[in-house]
């Protein structure tokens, strides 16, 4: 008998941890900067996420943006978060690090999971930019990771499905392939019906208005052009649509 579908929320902040609940989501991925693509989120975001009750909470484990090649004291930093993730007592950890010739970087991720003991394990996209995608697959398998979130090593999920039909095939049972990447309603019924995958990844999020009275629109914390009175977060109706597609694929 097959596995039930599960949808897994990229939850930026405790407040789109709260919207994945509401939209009814089991699981998240929580971190924070998603616009660098998503790094560890604050020990108090963590504990905060870890109270809410009827959610699992992974944590992403990962101390910049840019590329996952990793410094000795960059892992020794991600080594450090895992234990206070575990320390916590939340499910997972999202990992992941690669060599400077695009393999996997065995050492740094042997590491982490030895400090990772007893929680779920996903090695995230950083698989995407890995040298050899099967040859990855296996070493991933064979380093005990239960999940790996790819795009099918495409600009999105939807794009990847030759790939993520293939990684699905070759995993079989021995690890769970969870696409991710520019996951909607519109199109997760055909990604689950194209590549046999059972879990999928997605932020589900929509652009939200600040609440703040009092503008000052030529000072930006960020970039030039940032708006900073609008911001990302996931959307309970697109959690909740994007549930729907996907019982009824």
């Amino acid at each position: 008998m097959k596995r039930p579908y599960i949808l897994e929320i990229c939850a930026g902040s405790i407040e789109s941890a709260y919207a994945a609940l509401q939209g009814g989501a089991s699981r998240i991925e929580l971190c924070s900067a998603l616009p660098e693509g998503g790094i560890t989120p604050s020990y108090g975001a963590m504990i905060q996420a870890h109270r809410i009750a009827g959610l699992k909470v992974h944590i992403l484990i990962r101390p910049r943006g840019g590329d996952f090649l990793y410094s000795k004291a960059e892992t020794e930093q991600m080594t450090e978060d895992i234990l206070m993730a575990r320390h916590i007592g939340v499910e997972g950890v999202v990992i992941g690090a690669l060599t400077a010739k695009g393999d996997i970087d065995v050492p740094a991720m042997e590491q982490m999971i030895a400090a990772a003991e007893g929680m779920d394990i996903t090695f995230h996209r950083a698989f995407d930019l890995c040298r050899d995608p099967m040859d990855a697959l296996e070493t991933i398998i064979g380093l005990g990771c239960h999940r790996l979130l790819t795009s099918g090593q495409a600009p999105s999920a939807e794009a990847g499905t030759a790939l993520l039909k293939q990684l699905v095939a070759k995993a079989g049972e021995r690890l769970t392939i969870m696409p991710g990447g520019g996951i909607n309603a519109g199109n997760i019924a055909g990604i689950a019906a194209s590549t046999g995958a059972r879990e999928f990844h997605t932020s589900a999020s929509s652009v939200f208005q600040s609440r703040m009275e009092f503008h000052r629109n030529n000072v930006t914390m960020g970039k030039a052009d940032t708006d900073e009175y609008a911001r990302k977060e996931t959307d309970p109706a697109k959690v909740s649509a994007i549930l729907h597609a996907l019982r009824q694929a």
